[in-house]
C-alpha cells in the first residue's frame, strides 16, 4: 500500500501549479509511518513539510493542494486529513482492509513478493573470507547479512547471484602454505629444532613469525603425511602444502556455510584479475587519464584530483592513494577495482559488497577507480553495506570462548556452545532441534543494524523460552500451527468466511500489521537492512499474540470463528514466509 500511495502523492504533486522549472516530481521520496496514536490514522507522511523549502510555500498549503488532488481508490482509502502544520493522516478502507487479508491467504508462499527488480541481475558478494582458517564470529555476520540481503533482492523480483570472491594465491596464501609446510617437518623428524614465539607457542624453527597458529594447520600436515609419508620434505616451494591446506579449509567453509543454509552460485579468485591482465590494464588506463603516476617506486593512484582529501592540523589538503607498493605489491585497491569492472562487464545492473568496518577507508578509492573508468553510471550500480563488528558478551561482560583451533572463536565453536546450551536446558520431550544453534545464531545477527555494534548475548541466545527472540518468533508460528489444528478438528473452516466480522480493534490491528509484510520487505531490500524484517516479524508475533488473548475461534459462532481463523492463518504465511527469507526455519510444534 504504501508504494501505492507514494505514486498517488508523486502524481497529485504533479499537478500542483507553479512548480519550479528545475523540480521533478518523480524524484520526490514519499515516506509513510505508523502513528503512534491511532486517532491520526494508519499511516501518515510529512512529504508536505520536505516540500516546503523547494517549492517554497507553507507546507499546510502543500498538504491542501495534495490532498485536494489525490485520486485515492475509495476501496483502499476511506479518508486523508491534515494535521498540525502540514501532516496528512491517511485511514484505510475496510475493504482494503478484506481484500487484502483474502490476497494473503490466496498468494500463501509467494506473499510479500514484489516485482521492483523484474528483469534485473544482481550480484552480492559476501563471505569473501580467504582460505587461511576456518570462518570466525566476524566472518559470521557478514555471511549472514549477505546472505539474507541476496534473499530480499530476490523477492523484489531481482535474479540475484551469490558470489565469493577470494585470494588463492597471495602471500596470506604463501605464508599459509610455509606455516603447513613447518608443521609436516615437524611431524616427519619430532626432534627437529624448534622456536617460542612471543606468545609462548613453541613452533618447528622453520614456522614463519606470522604464520597461522591453528590446530587446523597440524591437521592438514598429519593428512599429508599420512598420504604421502615424508616424500613431501624435498618439495622446492610451499605449494603443495597451500594447495592442501586452501583445498582442506575451504571444505570447512563450505561446511559451515552449509550449516547457516547459505549456498553460493559462483567463486571468484583475485587470481583471475592478474591472469587476464585486468590489473595491469586498470593502471594502465588511469595513466593514460593523467589518474596514477610513479613516485618514490610505488604506483600511486591520483584520487585527489577526485575529491579526496585528508586534513592535518587544520589544513585540507588533497590526497593521493598507493596502488602498488615499493615492493611490487599491490594493495587492496587495484584488483578490488578490477573485480567490480569485471563485475560490471558481467552485465550485472546491481552490485552489492558486504564489507566490515575495516574497508571504510578502501571502498570510496575503488569507487573513484571504477568512476573514473567506467563512468557515473556504472559507479552509481555499486552498493556497499559496511557492517561493525561483533563482540560475545555473557552476564553484561565480553567473554572468550574456549576453542581448540587459536585465539579466536569460529562459527562453528559459537553454533556449538549455543546447541549445547540449549539441550542442557531442554525439557524432556521439548528438545530444540538438532542444530537450533544455527537458526539461533543467523537471528541474532540479523536483529540489529548492520552500522551498530552488535554485542552478542550468549545469556539471552541460549534462553529456551520466549525470552530468546528468535524462539519468540518461532513459537508465535508453532502456536498458530496447533491452534489451526485444533479447528480443523473442531469442524471450523476458513474456506468461505467473512472477513468483514473482524470488527475487534486486536483483529484490525493485526490485519493491518501483515498487509505491512510487502513494504517491509521492499524497504529491508532498498536499504539493505534485515533487521528491519527482523523487527517487524516481532510486531507481528506481538499483535497475534493481542489478537489471540482478545478474541477466541474454538466455542464462538461459526462465522466469527471461520474469519478469526482465516486470520490466523494469515498470520502463519506473514511469519513462515518472512522467517524463510531470514533463513530460519518455521517448526509446526516446539
Amino acid at each position: 500500500m504504501e508504494d501505492t500511495l507514494a505514486r498517488l502523492f508523486r502524481d497529485a504533486l504533479a499537478q500542483l501549479p507553479d512548480l519550479p522549472a528545475d523540480f521533478d516530481p518523480e524524484t520526490v521520496e514519499v515516506d509513510f509511518e505508523v502513528p503512534g496514536n491511532p486517532d491520526h490514522g494508519d499511516l501518515a507522511t510529512n512529504v508536505a513539510m520536505k516540500l516546503a523549502k523547494p517549492l517554497r510555500r507553507a507546507p499546510r498549503q502543500i498538504a491542501e493542494a495534495l490532498v485536494a488532488n489525490l485520486n485515492a481508490d475509495p476501496k483502499q482509502v476511506a479518508a486523508v486529513e491534515i494535521a498540525g502544520p502540514g501532516f496528512i493522516n491517511v485511514r484505510l478502507a475496510k475493504a482494503y482492509l478484506t481484500d487484502g487479508l483474502a490476497d494473503i491467504l490466496a498468494s500463501g508462499d509467494d506473499y510479500g513478493r514484489t516485482e521492483d527488480g523484474a528483469g534485473k541481475t544482481a550480484i552480492v558478494e559476501f563471505v569473501s573470507a580467504n582460505p587461511t582458517g576456518p570462518l570466525t564470529v566476524g566472518h559470521g555476520r557478514n555471511a549472514v547479512l549477505g546472505d539474507t540481503v541476496a534473499t530480499l533482492l530476490t523477492w523484489t523480483g531481482w535474479d540475484v547471484t551469490r558470489e565469493y570472491y577470494f585470494n588463492d594465491a597471495g602471500r596470506q596464501m604463501r605464508v599459509l602454505g610455509e606455516s603447513v609446510r613447518a608443521r609436516y617437518q615437524q611431524i616427519v623428524d619430532p626432534e627437529a629444532t624448534q622456536k617460542t614465539l612471543e606468545d609462548g607457542t613453541v613452533v618447528p624453527a622453520s614456522f614463519p613469525d606470522e604464520g597461522y597458529r591453528g590446530a587446523y594447520i597440524t591437521d592438514v600436515a598429519r593428512a599429508l603425511f599420512d598420504a604421502r609419508g615424508d616424500a613431501l620434505m624435498s618439495a622446492e616451494t610451499e605449494e603443495p602444502f597451500r594447495d592442501a591446506a586452501r583445498d582442506a579449509v575451504f571444505a570447512e567453509i563450505k561446511a559451515t556455510l552449509e550449516r547457516m543454509s547459505i549456498h553460493m552460485d559462483s567463486y571468484f579468485t583475485e587470481q583471475t584479475v592478474y591472469d587476464n591482465n585486468a590489473v595491469w590494464d586498470v593502471v594502465e588506463k588511469l595513466k593514460a587519464q593523467d589518474l596514477a603516476y610513479e613516485k618514490d617506486d610505488a604506483t600511486w593512484f591520483a584520487t585527489g584530483k577526485l575529491g579526496k582529501t585528508v586534513t592535518r592540523d587544520g589544513e585540507t589538503k588533497a590526497q593521493d592513494t598507493v596502488l602498488i607498493k615499493a615492493s611490487g605489491e599491490p594493495t587492496y585497491r587495484l584488483p578490488d577495482i578490477a573485480y567490480h569492472l569485471d563485475k560490471l562487464a558481467r552485465g550485472y545492473e546491481r552490485i552489492v559488497d558486504v564489507f566490515g568496518a575495516d574497508h571504510i577507508a578502501t571502498v570510496p578509492d575503488v569507487i573513484r577507480g571504477v568512476r573514473a573508468l567506467a563512468g557515473d553510471e556504472a559507479a552509481e550500480k555499486i552498493d556497499v553495506l559496511i557492517y561493525q563488528f561483533v563482540t560475545l558478551v555473557r552476564s553484561g561482560q565480553p567473554v572468550k570462548m574456549s576453542t581448540r583451533k587459536a585465539n579466536y572463536v569460529t562459527l562453528d565453536d559459537l553454533m556449538d556452545e549455543v546447541n549445547a546450551a540449549l539441550a542442557a536446558q531442554a525439557e524432556p520431550g521439548r528438545e530444540a532441534s538438532e542444530d537450533a544453534g544455527a537458526d539461533v545464531v543467523r537471528y541474532f545477527f540479523l536483529m540489529r543494524s548492520p552500522n551498530t555494534h552488535l554485542e552478542f548475548d550468549l545469556d539471552q541466545a541460549t534462553e529456551t523460552a520466549e525470552k530468546n527472540p528468535v524462539f519468540y518468533l518461532q513459537y508465535a508460528h508453532a502456536r498458530i500451527a496447533s491452534i489451526i489444528d485444533k479447528a480443523t478438528e473442531a469442524g471450523i473452516t476458513a474456506s468461505g468466511a467473512d472477513l468483514s466480522t473482524l470488527t475487534h480493534e486486536s483483529a484490525v490491528d493485526l490485519t493491518k500489521g501483515l498487509l505491512q509484510f510487502p513494504d517491509e520487505i521492499r524497504g529491508a531490500a532498498e536499504a539493505m537492512g534485515p533487521h528491519r524484517l527482523a523487527t517487524y516479524l516481532r510486531e507481528v508475533a506481538t499483535l497475534f499474540n493481542r489478537f489471540y488473548r482478545d478474541c477466541h475461534i474454538l466455542g464462538e459462532p461459526a462465522d466469527i470463528a471461520g474469519a478469526r481463523l482465516a486470520l490466523a492463518m494469515a498470520t502463519k504465511t506473514v511469519l513462515k514466509n518472512g522467517l524463510s527469507i531470514l533463513g530460519l526455519s518455521a517448526p509446526e510444534e516446539m
